[in-house]
């Protein structure tokens, strides 16, 4: 027989599973701003108290699955194994996330989630104040690695770089599925998108926009152009 601690975890994860899915279902069909948490509640025949017990906020509601991938990646980076940089080990989840992309129900809810938020300025700021939290989180964790101090640049610099690269792909896909783009073709592009931005990071930024001879124009050099250590990283 299952222990009885297991047991009960397992029907707090079947009933926070239930509130997020009722929430989602009803966002969708009405908008974020229209919907209530005494709605949902009711939906997901549950007291008001137990939806906040499990999402202090209804941003939260909307956020959950989000919010549980930036802790998959601080946690990618925190358990690496040794000789694995924290670059490597935070776009790991996200390269291989995106072939999630190819199936049509996962596209068709980031184009509706990408409506909503579009629509609700309470979510757009949400959004904002969650990546943030992440990021600092992440200048933290890599400055605790490193010895820094908490405030020193650097860690702040690379954690805000990292979360930029995840955060422009999200962009991305969020546009190309508005776009109608489905399928292996939105994954595949999403996940060569992504190899390149953190192939970028990990080369740095010296020869990047190098000013040319002509005028103002800038040169980015073309996969072709790049040495071939370079190209084994964008892979």
């Amino acid at each position: 027989m299952e222990p009885r601690t297991g047991l009960r975890e397992r029907k707090k994860q079947q009933t926070r599973q239930l509130i997020f899915q009722t929430a989602a279902r009803l966002f969708a069909a009405r908008g974020f701003d229209a919907v209530t948490v005494a709605e949902v509640a009711r939906a997901a025949d549950v007291s008001e108290m137990t939806v906040f017990n499990y999402f202090p906020t209804k941003e939260d509601l909307f956020f959950a699955g989000m919010q549980f991938f930036e802790e998959r990646l601080l946690e990618a980076v925190r358990g690496r194994a040794e000789g694995v940089s924290a670059s490597a080990a935070f776009r790991r989840p996200i390269v291989d996330g995106c072939s999630r992309l190819a199936a049509e129900e996962n596209a068709e809810m980031i184009a509706k989630a990408a409506v909503l938020i579009g629509g609700s300025p309470a979510l757009q700021v949400r959004e904002r104040e969650i990546v943030s939290r992440y990021t600092q989180w992440l200048a933290e964790l890599l400055a605790t690695e490193t010895g820094a101090r908490p405030n020193d640049v650097e860690p702040q610099a690379v954690a805000g770089a990292l979360m930029a690269a995840h955060r422009a792909l999200v962009g991305y896909v969020r546009g190309s599925v508005l776009a109608g783009r489905r399928g292996p073709r939105l994954a595949a592009d999403a996940r060569s998108q992504a190899r390149r931005a953190f192939a970028r990071l990990d080369s740095g930024l010296a020869d990047y926009t190098i000013r040319s001879h002509q005028g103002n124009e800038r040169h980015t050099a073309s996969r072709q152009d790049r040495p071939p250590s370079r190209r084994i990283q964008a892979r």
